[in-house]
């Protein structure tokens, strides 16, 4: 693993800097800047990755692993694809959602070890082809979803962004969005036959 370069700024940059201008900074190495940078987005990025993850303890480090990331990848932000506060956001947020599908699959391997240890007691072919069919039917009724229907539930159910960060990612207004999740879930509903109860 390589070293990180620290540079000290010949004059502090202003703390009130807007984080555009100091991510710049930081992807010098300008640990003034990362300071200004750190004390500005911590208690965001906390919040973000507590939201997320629920644990207090797992979300704390979580959003350190997210601090040390912007101090290494802030080369990487680009003020033409978005605002820093979105991109810091954005990375805390697919950070601890990494952790909750981590910690899901660890569950996950536990208990399929667990199920290789008894007897099957049903038919695994059967529930395979059943839960095939299933996964083209969903396929299917996507497929019959307009474009920002699509991409709004996928975006929202399967990327795990809240309905804001749906709006923010696809450039439309939250009401846009909330609309088109709630009629392309209506018409998920009636393709797959569901029943409301």
């Amino acid at each position: 693993m390589r070293a990180l370069r620290t540079v000290r700024s010949e004059s502090a940059p202003d703390p009130e800097a807007p984080l555009e201008v100091l991510l710049p900074l930081v992807a010098r190495g300008d640990t003034a800047a990362f300071e200004a940078v750190y004390a500005r987005v911590s208690p965001v990025v906390l919040g973000v990755v507590l939201r997320v993850l629920r644990d207090p303890a797992q979300s704390e480090e979580v959003a350190q692993e997210v601090l040390v990331e912007i101090w290494r990848s802030a080369a990487r932000f680009d003020a033409a694809r978005g605002s820093a506060g979105a991109w810091v956001c954005t990375m805390a947020h697919r950070r601890a959602v990494d952790r909750v599908r981590s910690a899901q699959s660890a569950a996950d391997r536990e208990e399929r070890v667990g199920r290789q240890a008894e007897v099957a007691a049903y038919d695994e072919v059967a529930e395979e082809v059943e839960a095939r069919m299933e996964r083209e039917q969903v396929r299917r009724c996507l497929a019959s979803l307009t474009e920002l229907q699509r991409e709004s539930i996928t975006l929202a159910y399967y990327g795990g962004y809240t309905y804001r960060e749906v709006a923010e990612l696809l450039d439309v207004p939250l009401g846009t969005v909330k609309t088109r999740l709630r009629d392309g879930l209506i018409r998920m509903r009636d393709c797959l036959g569901v029943t409301s109860t």
